[in-house]
Parts: C-alpha cells; structure tokens; sequence
C-alpha cells in the first residue's frame, strides 16, 4: 500500500484534438460490413454509449500530443520549464523504439539538463505508474518536482481497424467482436505538475494508493497482432471486461480499508473509461453511488492511459471536484493491472521538513 505526507497536485493541463469524429460516422463507412452482416445502425454507440471522440491532424506524434498538454499545464502551474526536475512520459502511444519518447518532449518544452527524463509504459495504466514513480521520489526527497505527461494517438489503430473490417471477406458476427473496442479509442493529452507539499496546503494532495495485478488474465487484449504495417487490436471484450472488474474489486477492497476512503468517504471518482457496460457493473461490483462517477466517456472516448487524469482535470475545470473533498483515481489496465489512488483535497494542517 502507497501512502504519502508530501505530495500535491500543482497544475493539470490537457489538450483535446481538434477532429471529431462521431460513432455515427464509424458505422456510416462501415456501412458494407454492417449491411452485409445485418448490423442494426447505432448498435457501436447504443453498445458503448461513445457518441464521439477526438483525433489528431494526420501526422501528430505522441510527443508533440504531450508536449501540448505538458506545456498548458506549465502555463497555470507555478513552475518555469527551467524548474522542473523529473519528466515521464507514460502513453500507450510512443514515437518510436528509441530513444524514449520523454527525450522529444524534454526539447519541446525547453526543460533544463539537470532535469531526469524518462519513459514508463504500462497499457492503460502508465500515467498512474507515472503519478506513483514521481511521489515516490518527492516523498524521499529526490526531487522536489516533475511532471507526468501522456499523448495518446488513436489514428493508426482507428484506421488499421476499418480498413481490416472493410477488406475482411470472412467476418461473421462472431468474428468481428475482437475489433469492437478498437473502435471506441480516442486520442488525447493529459500533463500534471507535481510538487513537494508545504504547510498549510490547500493544493489537492496525492495520499493513498493500492494495486493488484491479475497476470493469468493477459491473453484478452493484445496489440500489433497482423504484423507488417498495419496496427490492430484483438480483444476479447467480454472477459476482459469482467476480470478486470472483478481485480478493481480485489483493489477497492484493500483502498477503502484505511481510514477515511471509505464508500461513504470519497466525494468523486476518476475511471479509466472504456464502456457504458463497464462503468456500470464496475460500480455494482465495488457496491460504489454511480452519481459520484465523473465521466468523459461519451465526448472522448477511450483515451488509454489519458482517460483517467483528464476527466478529473475536466472535473476541477467544471468545479465537479471542488476544495474539501476526497476523489478516488481508478485504472484497470489489460495485463491485467489495477490501480487507485487517492486524492485529498482539504486544507492540511501540518508542517513538512
């Protein structure tokens, strides 16, 4: 179990691509499939409940996604680029092979030499492992600072997807449910500043945190399986769905045991978001209020690793999460990994060496 004493939430920035692209738009090009497999039109968003979601201009690298973000978070943070001293970045997405992807975003955004820069991968979960890797290192005192950054870009695997469905002369309705939830990603970018606590804080605090991984469970979602050029996504949907559940259950059970995150105790939740089924048996199970579930799902989609942190940096923005409430971050990754952090936002009393 994670705890922290001196961990604050500076500055969250985000950027939201410019393109919409609707579920209605999906089934329109994939018309041929669906006539030929007597698919009902609007069965992706009545599935999902994604009505839309957003990608980049043709080209756009992860790094310049979280170079975006990483550089709206400075602007509102209280730290110039020559301040930061630690830089990961966590996105399923990445430039290339090598060198790690946080190297481009360091030069992006004009951070200093002294500054520690590197990748953490870890499916949909990375930026949590982010958040964890970055307080663990201001908590011992390594640092005093560092920002966490995530570009996820959909367009390949979106594309990759709908070619393979249009082209695929054997797909029966069986065997077009792997390629489901490549329709439901988004892209998106996500950027927090995080910073060592002072007294008196009146910044959200990063205070509590658990994991379980569920390894037995990591044939459900594999990437890259055509090879060649193309990038698809096999997943089983259905299982995949319910482990995971039932490992943020296995989670919730551990978080809520230490005083004060109880159910009745936390004030928001922050999910990664993949589904409307999802959501709702995931709360069932964790016995959780839905109406303290903030939710981004139906305008962005499947954001991997940038769902979570930006529904919450959307909910502050809206004053959804507000000063003197406690907010549970909640990711599931397929692996299977699970993670929940918790986040207090009260004006703390003590003082900090």
């Amino acid at each position: 179990m994670l705890e922290y004493s001196r961990v604050c939430l500076d500055a969250f920035g985000y950027e939201l691509p410019p393109r919409v692209l609707t579920s209605q738009e999906i089934e329109n090009r994939l018309a041929p499939v669906y006539e030929r497999l007597r698919l009902p039109q609007g069965r992706l968003e009545l599935m999902t409940g994604i009505r839309q979601r957003r990608l980049w201009p043709q080209g756009t690298r992860p790094s310049e996604a979280a170079s975006f973000a990483g550089r709206k978070a400075l602007e509102s943070g209280r730290l110039r680029p020559d301040e930061i001293e630690c830089l990961i970045f966590t996105s399923v997405s990445r430039d290339m092979m090598e060198p790690a992807t946080a190297s481009f975003v360091h030069k992006n955004l004009g951070l200093s030499g002294g500054c520690l820069i590197f990748d953490i991968s870890n499916a949909c979960l990375g930026f949590f492992d982010g958040m964890v890797m970055l307080a663990n290192m201001i908590e011992l005192g390594q640092v005093s600072n560092g920002l966490v950054v995530s570009g996820e870009t959909a367009e390949e695997l979106l594309e990759s997807t709908l070619v393979h469905l249009l082209w695929n002369s054997n797909l029966s309705r069986k065997s077009i449910k792997p390629a489901i939830a490549s329709l439901t990603i988004g892209s998106g970018a996500i950027g927090l500043i995080m910073e060592k606590a002072g007294a008196g804080e009146t910044r959200p605090r990063l205070v509590h945190g658990c994991w379980r991984a569920n390894t037995a469970h990591s044939d459900l979602c594999h990437g890259n399986q055509s090879g060649g050029n193309m990038t698809l996504m096999e997943t089983n949907s259905e299982e995949l769905l319910f482990q995971g559940v039932e490992t943020a259950f296995l989670t919730w059970k551990e978080f809520s045991r230490r005083p004060g995150w109880s159910t009745d105790e936390v004030d928001r939740f922050f999910c990664h978001q993949v589904g409307t089924a999802h959501a709702k048996l995931l709360f069932d199970r964790l016995g959780l209020e839905t109406k303290k579930n903030f939710e981004t799902l139906a305008i962005l989609g499947n954001v991997g690793s940038v769902s979570a942190p930006i529904t919450m940096a959307m909910a502050m923005e809206q004053g959804a999460f507000v000063p003197g409430q406690k907010a549970a971050l909640l990711g599931i990754g397929s692996g299977i990994n699970c993670m929940m952090l918790g986040v207090d936002w009260r004006i703390e009393d003590g003082n900090h060496d």
